[in-house]
C-alpha cells in the first residue's frame, strides 16, 4: 500500500502540473498496487502468474473481492474504466481531457482508501494498520 500512496500523490502532483498522461498512469499504477494487496490482506491464494499481468490482476479483483462481496462492484468498475484510461494516455497518440483525468485521479485516491478502511489488516493493540 505504501506504493499505492505514493503513486496517489504523484499522481496528483502531476495532475496539478498539467500532465494528464502521467496523471493517468500513476493513478492507474496506484489502483493496480492497491488491488494486489487486497488480494494479500483478504487471504487470497492465486497463482502469482496470474495476477503478474494487468487482466489477469483485474480478473482475480472482480472474481474474488468483488463477485464475493468484499468490495463493491463499482471499485471493479472504477478498475476497469481507469485502466483504459491509461492505456489511451499511454499508448495512443490520443489526448486525454483533464477532466478525464481528474475523475481518473479522484478514482483512484477513492480506490486506495477504500481498499486500506475495509481490507487492511489491524493491529489490535492500536488500532491501525501495521507498518510495511
Amino acid at each position: 500500500m505504501a506504493k499505492a500512496s505514493r503513486a496517489i500523490a504523484s499522481a496528483q502532483l502531476l495532475l496539478n502540473a498539467g500532465d494528464v498522461d502521467g496523471a493517468c498512469n500513476r493513478a492507474y499504477y496506484a489502483m493496480f498496487d492497491a488491488a494486489h494487496a487486497a488480494l494479500l490482506w483478504a487471504g487470497v491464494r492465486v497463482n502469482p502468474a496470474e495476477t503478474k499481468t494487468h487482466r489477469g490482476l483485474i480478473a482475480a479483483f472482480g472474481e474474488y473481492l468483488v463477485k464475493t462481496a468484499r468490495l463493491t462492484a463499482d471499485l471493479g468498475k472504477a478498475l476497469n474504466q481507469v485502466e483504459r484510461i491509461r492505456l489511451l494516455a499511454d499508448y495512443t497518440g490520443e489526448e486525454v481531457a483533464a477532466d478525464k483525468a481528474r475523475w481518473a485521479v479522484a478514482q483512484a485516491a477513492a480506490f486506495v482508501e477504500t481498499v486500506q478502511k475495509t481490507l487492511a489488516p489491524r493491529n489490535p493493540t492500536s488500532g491501525t494498520a501495521p507498518p510495511e
